[in-house]
């Protein structure tokens, strides 16, 4: 099984994108920081997804069965890597041993990108983000694994209305604290 990494083209610019299914994707945000979790709403929601969310891996598996949404109904998946209880690890491998056809992005701060591709290959197909991530980091990796699979089309020409570059500024170092802030285990 041939393992890859999404790049992140420069040409990209984070603009939002369109569902070929929808006028608007449907994302499943699991993570167990509540600021971290709020925060990728905001910003997905602010490129036009409708977003779900689930406090650790176990509530994530949930949300994919719920009987309101059947699991093909995700666009994708965005985990956090590290969590107490079912980690954003053993929830992908659910995944994958259920045959969900979801594009899913591992949020880590404790292991290189290419280490965790490299030692769990069964992640396939996935792309990772580095933590601390920017807004602009999210949204060019949503929109380089939605483009991958097919999911997207071509950008709207006018974007919804964004918060100001400051707003958008603070946000980044408010995320990038509350990482740096998490003890390393």
């Amino acid at each position: 099984m041939k393992v890859s990494k999404i790049s992140q083209s420069p040409e990209m610019t984070g603009e939002p994108v369109q569902c070929r299914t929808s006028p608007s994707c449907r994302v499943l945000v699991v993570n167990d920081e509540p600021d971290l979790r709020r925060l990728n709403v905001e910003v997905l929601e602010n490129s036009g997804f409708k977003v779900d969310t689930a406090e650790d891996g176990m509530a994530g598996w949930e949300a994919l069965h719920a009987t309101r949404h059947a699991p093909e109904s995700y666009a994708l998946l965005i985990t956090d890597h590290d969590m107490p209880g079912l980690s954003g690890l053993a929830l992908v491998k659910k995944v994958r041993a259920a045959r969900l056809a979801l594009p899913v992005i591992i949020a880590t701060g404790t292991l290189p990108a290419e280490e965790l591709i490299t030692r769990y290959p069964w992640l396939e197909p996935v792309a990772t983000l580095a933590k601390p991530y920017s807004i602009g980091q999210l949204l060019r990796t949503v929109e380089a694994t939605l483009r991958m699979t097919g999911v997207v089309r071509e950008r709207r020409a006018q974007p919804p209305s964004w918060p100001s570059a400051l707003t958008l500024e603070c946000l980044e170092l408010f995320v990038a604290s509350k990482i740096s802030a998490r003890p390393r285990v």
